[in-house]
């Protein structure tokens, strides 16, 4: 205890802040930490500017501060300590490019070309699911085939029809349909298959649509609900599961999603597995728009991971100079905003890393008092870490 007390007592050099929940979307507070020790100083009951600032005022010590971009933050430090540094958090910075990116192929998923299905996947679509129109397993067709064991075996041993309908508590003529079918495959084409259904005139639109690589049922029903189909979700659901599934499609499987588009922008190419190298390329080539979002980010990337912030108004200037990518160059101009903290985030080693780590370890202690400790508790413990 008299260790922590001497060590809270002298004013740290490099100081982390960042917010955390004391009610998830409702109450939040403010951690700081010491980067160079990488031990908690203190919790603040909120993250307002005044009160970061008056914590830092009385802290003259200071030199430099790491911190994410948002707005209290840069008030507070800037207000309580104008001597500090102030450094954003590469992270974020990543962070926030990917959001700007991740946006813009979002709107423009509809050049993304369609991946080529791999040969041996077309194979097990074209192939036959099995000679019977109903799978093994389904209720239904188990059922109907345990009748029809039944049914023959005791035909078979002897019984007359009517004798097997009192047995088995059946009408007369369901026992004579059974048995004059040989299989019960015949039952199933003869008796339910050939049903009248309102599904059917509209199934012709449905094959052709699962044919240009509409798989979801829920957006088939919606299509055909709004050419008047009366009917709820189920039947199309039973229709696509049963039917449409065995066939093979002739166009190939859906377009990556945007998430996934910007998942391999953002991946070193180095370490880019060889399908999602291929499936990027392939994209790119299809999108002009794509190729200059990616140069974009890559260069960013360079920037980041290399320490060459003097670069980042080169990179603002070319990034703001793309109306094409109106996502990318809002980024850019908000950039411009805290361009100092920005370089310097991208010039200095210095990071949040740590304090992004007790802010998880508060999430911990928080559920280790089931929500029910109050704010003299929790920064005690905090504090009190070794």
């Amino acid at each position: 205890m008299l260790a922590f007390l001497a060590a809270a007592a002298t004013t740290p050099r490099v100081v982390g802040v960042d917010e955390y929940a004391q009610r998830k979307g409702r109450v939040y507070g403010t951690v700081l930490v010491d980067v160079e020790t990488r031990r908690p100083i203190d919790l603040l009951p909120d993250r307002e500017a005044d009160t970061l600032a008056v914590w830092l005022a009385e802290r003259p010590g200071i030199e430099i501060i790491c911190r994410d971009r948002a707005t209290f933050f840069a008030e507070g430090a800037t207000r309580g300590a104008p001597q500090a540094l102030q450094v954003a958090d590469r992270w974020h910075l990543w962070h926030n490019l990917g959001e700007a990116a991740e946006k813009w192929v979002y709107r423009h998923r509809g050049c993304l070309r369609p991946m080529p299905a791999r040969p041996e996947k077309l194979q097990e679509q074209a192939e036959p699911t099995g000679s019977s129109p109903w799978p093994t397993g389904h209720r239904f067709a188990e059922r109907t085939r345990a009748k029809h064991a039944t049914i023959h075996a005791l035909l078979a041993a002897g019984h007359s029809k009517r004798s097997v309908a009192r047995q088995l508590g059946m009408t007369l003529n369901t026992i004579l349909r059974f048995s004059r079918a040989t299989t019960p495959e015949e039952m199933f084409t003869g008796q339910w298959q050939s049903r009248a259904t309102r599904l059917d005139a509209y199934k012709p639109y449905l094959d052709q649509r699962w044919q240009e690589g509409c798989t979801n049922a829920w957006k088939l029903w919606e299509e055909i609900k709004e050419q008047g189909y009366p009917r709820g979700y189920a039947s199309v659901r039973d229709y696509v599961s049963r039917t449409l599934r065995g066939k093979p499609q002739l166009v190939g499987p859906r377009p990556p999603s945007a998430r996934a588009v910007t998942r391999w922008i953002l991946t070193h190419p180095d370490a880019l597995p060889e399908g999602d190298r291929i499936q990027l390329k392939a994209a790119l080539a299809n999108c002009p728009e794509l190729t200059a979002l990616a140069e974009h980010v890559r260069f960013f990337g360079h920037m980041l991971t290399h320490l060459h912030g003097d670069r980042l108004p080169e990179w603002i200037e070319a990034a703001s100079a793309t109306p094409e990518l109106p996502s990318l160059r809002h980024f850019a101009q908000h950039l411009l905003r805290d361009l100092d903290a920005v370089t310097a985030g991208l010039s200095l080693p210095w990071n949040s890393g740590v304090v992004e780590g007790h802010v998880n370890r508060i999430k911990m202690l928080k559920r280790q008092m089931f929500g029910r400790a109050g704010f003299g508790l929790l920064r005690k413990r905090v504090l009190l870490y070794t």
